[in-house]
């Protein structure tokens, strides 16, 4: 049974990666879970894999629309009473040339991760405030910290460095609410995204000679959940590479 005694956290992009472990991870430790994915039969196979599964609920549906958003904290709040923590997992990215970033691939970097972080953001603000309570934290890109001109992504860098600043200045402006806002910035993550060929090239990029595994953002991610005085800071979870360059 789902106890409303325990937090509840909301994670966008649930139903796989970094999204899927998080979602693991929060289970394991006793929190409710309300999970979105575009589609319910991927929320519904990852669920299968979870641990206290009973204390899941997916909801289905396009992480842009602003009706998203405001669904999941309406099933969060009406199953678990509240929602402690949001995580803005849901994001893509692409690595071109300036140029050939084509109309499709802005109104898709647009959607997932500008309007993906907003539209739950907002929600998330307004019910955390009248709570007096909350955490917002999202998955950003060590590369928006530190661009690399070995890994061209200027569409990208230019939302996630926004979201970055973002949550410094959502962090002032929710802090006499008692709202944490803070970030996880990955660098190269070990996941089947990444084409096993580009293994060597995609090492070269951290400074300390491998990439990450999932655990790392996990483990990045429930520190910020749980800390008490960490606020508008975007942790970079690289390997080094957003120090500088090398």
């Amino acid at each position: 049974m789902s106890n409303k005694d325990s937090k509840t956290v909301v994670i966008t992009g649930a139903s796989s990666g970094i999204g899927f472990a998080l979602a693991q991870a929060f289970l394991a430790r006793g929190y409710n879970v309300v999970g979105n994915s575009r589609t319910l039969e991927r929320l519904q196979a990852a669920a299968e894999h979870f641990t206290n599964s009973q204390n899941f609920i997916a909801v289905a549906g396009d992480i842009s629309k602003p009706a998203t958003a405001t669904a999941l904290f309406e099933r969060a709040i009406a199953a678990f009473g509240k929602v402690d923590v949001l995580i803005n997992n849901a994001g893509i990215f692409s690595s071109k040339a300036f140029v050939d970033y084509s109309p499709e691939d802005l109104e898709a970097q647009l959607d997932t991760n500008l309007r993906g972080f907003v539209f739950p953001s907002q929600a998330a603000a307004k019910h955390m405030t009248e709570r007096k309570q909350g955490h917002i934290i999202s998955i950003s890109a060590a590369v928006a910290l530190q661009p690399n001109r070995n890994t061209p992504a200027a569409l990208p860098v230019l939302i996630k460095g926004g979201i970055n600043q973002a949550v410094r200045a959502l962090a002032l402006e929710l802090s006499p609410h008692n709202i944490k806002v803070t970030a996880v910035a990955p660098g190269i993550i070990d996941t089947p995204l990444h084409d096993p060929q580009h293994a060597e090239f995609l090492k070269s990029l951290q400074p300390v000679g491998h990439v990450g595994q999932v655990q790392d953002i996990v483990e990045a991610v429930l520190y910020l959940a749980e800390a008490e005085f960490t606020t508008g800071v975007v942790l970079a979870v690289d390997g080094g590479m957003s120090t500088g360059t090398w």
